[in-house]
């Protein structure tokens, strides 16, 4: 749609002056269609996995190993994959800064600014469930679309904090070995496809903006140990911003370094940044900065990439400085001030006779679970001291205790492997799909692998058994199965918990988790 006449004049004078002989074909982007993507969680399933099976038509997006362009009349939305946490809908450009953080597992990482969580999922699922990560944000209410985008994802081992940075500079200087910060901006970038964005901006918004971001970008740094690396990413075009917020930090943090962001092999459609001179030229101060060099950051034009704007800079910290003990003692007390308590031995074996039947890839080590309320924490093997900070969650909620007994979460059975026997029975020539209401699904296809094997009971995504039990509805199933626990799953992909009592399987997804919730 065209919504050139939606955008700000005092915007567009701005383009002429950064954009010369470009603004032509930018303004001439916004008339055209943008690019939708979905980017594959790697915990689930690899890229070329999904590559060859996925259920509709896909393209891969260039600067990034797990992204693919979409088409959203396909609804992807709607897959039961996607409520299988297979994969994240995500603006193609918005993949680039979480993937050239250099992030490993055992890593103790660190996205600042978290919501909705496109990043934070990113990031957690190439640590593998190794290390930490630490996803925060500052607004309570999309700190709960950051909690959930993680649970989905089944990343295990988060906190995810609501607090300030300036509170947790507090708690972990020179902490963490990556740090992404997304820092909150003037959102030009989104201007094609938000036209809320373009009517919410305002000029002086952007002077507001970049004082909040010299701020941030600073505490961020502070929170890096030496020889770690930050990205800093924006969705908006204002050098002030931008360009003139690493040059802040490089002035103030001689520790810090820019690193170049290769342009080659898939990346060529990004452009280098402005660098201090040429912004001069164009009339920004850059007074004091004179000598910073932001040459080695890299900018998203929508006329050149195809999807929104970004701006991206690799940041590392010098080794050999002096920086603080990294701490490493778990804090099991929450910061709401509520009681938590270590598990009881009997307790305990409830829940271990449980995991080794329903959960046998996750290890349930006594001395890492926490209950508070009933509820059932595993906290993260190298959790951070989290003792009087605002958090919404810590390690992975595993499930309830009442009465003697053990009642799984919905948040256990999304980190739950997918079914390893299943994709080794299919294989290089497994069909991608069964056919429209085959209750034996992908399993049907093997004798032994029936579609409820005691434990596990897998439907066809086109199933329309499973879009029932998705909505949070009772499904009949004539297994002949022994009543109890089954982990439910969507081709080889759990979705939740379902009770089988007499070959009806009772269902266990939470009200906020059905679809259409």
């Amino acid at each position: 749609m065209d919504n050139q006449h939606n955008l700000p004049e005092a915007f567009l004078e701005n383009m002429k002056r950064l954009l010369a002989d470009e603004y032509g074909a930018f303004l001439n982007s916004f008339s055209e269609g943008r690019k939708n993507a979905l980017r594959v969680n790697r915990l689930k399933m690899t890229a070329d996995e999904f590559e060859k099976d996925a259920p509709f038509p896909v393209r891969r997006v260039p600067w990034t190993e797990n992204g693919f362009y979409i088409d959203y009349r396909d609804q992807p939305g709607q897959h039961p994959w996607y409520r299988a946490g297979v994969y994240y809908l995500q603006e193609p450009s918005a993949m680039v800064p979480a993937a050239v953080l250099p992030v490993s597992p055992g890593d103790r990482v660190l996205d600042l600014c978290a919501a909705p969580g496109g990043k934070a999922t990113e990031l957690g699922a190439r640590l593998g469930g190794e290390g930490g990560l630490v996803a925060n944000e500052i607004s309570s209410s999309r700190a709960r679309a950051l909690e959930r985008n993680i649970e989905l994802f089944g990343i295990r081992n988060c906190v995810v904090s609501n607090e300030t940075p300036a509170r947790l500079l507090e708690r972990f200087p020179e902490y963490f070995d990556g740090v992404l910060v997304d820092a909150p901006c003037s959102g030009e970038g989104m201007f094609r496809k938000d036209c809320e964005a373009a009517r919410a901006w305002y000029p002086d918004k952007v002077r507001e903006c970049s004082e909040v971001q010299k701020e941030i970008i600073l505490q961020a740094s502070d929170m890096l140990r030496p020889g770690g690396y930050m990205v800093y990413s924006t969705c908006t075009f204002e050098p002030d911003e931008n360009e003139l917020v690493i040059a802040h930090l490089l002035t103030c943090r001689d520790c810090m370094e820019l690193v170049e962001i290769p342009c080659g092999g898939g990346r060529e459609s990004f452009a280098r940044a402005f660098s201090m001179e040429e912004l001069a030229g164009k009339g920004y101060d850059t007074s004091g900065y004179a000598h910073a060099d932001t040459r080695g950051a890299v900018r998203i034009w929508p006329h050149r990439s195809g999807g929104e704007g970004h701006f991206i800079a690799l940041l590392r910290k010098r080794a050999g400085e002096k920086h603080s003990d990294r701490k490493r003692a778990a804090d099991k007390r929450s910061a709401d001030g509520s009681k938590n308590i270590d598990i009881s031995r009997g307790d305990y074996q409830l829940i271990a006779q449980f995991a080794s039947k329903y959960a046998p890839g996750i290890n349930i080590d006594i001395d890492r679970c926490v209950v508070k309320d009933g509820r059932v924490y595993l906290m993260p093997e190298d959790c951070p001291d989290i003792k009087g900070l605002k958090f919404l969650r810590a390690g992975l909620y595993i499930g309830d205790l009442k009465k003697k007994r053990f009642e799984p979460s919905q948040e256990l059975a999304m980190a739950l492997e997918p079914s390893r026997k299943l994709a080794m029975a299919f294989g290089q020539e497994a069909k991608p799909l069964c056919e429209p209401g085959n209750t034996l699904c992908r399993a049907a296809l093997n004798d032994d692998l029936p579609a409820d094997d005691g434990v596990r009971v897998y439907m066809s995504s086109e199933d329309k058994r499973l879009q029932s039990f998705l909505r949070g509805e009772t499904v009949r199933l004539e297994t002949g199965g022994e009543n109890g626990w089954r982990l439910v799953c969507a081709d080889r992909w759990p979705v939740g918990w379902g009770k089988l009592i007499n070959g009806v399987l009772k269902n266990h997804i939470p009200a906020g988790w059905r679809k259409g919730a």
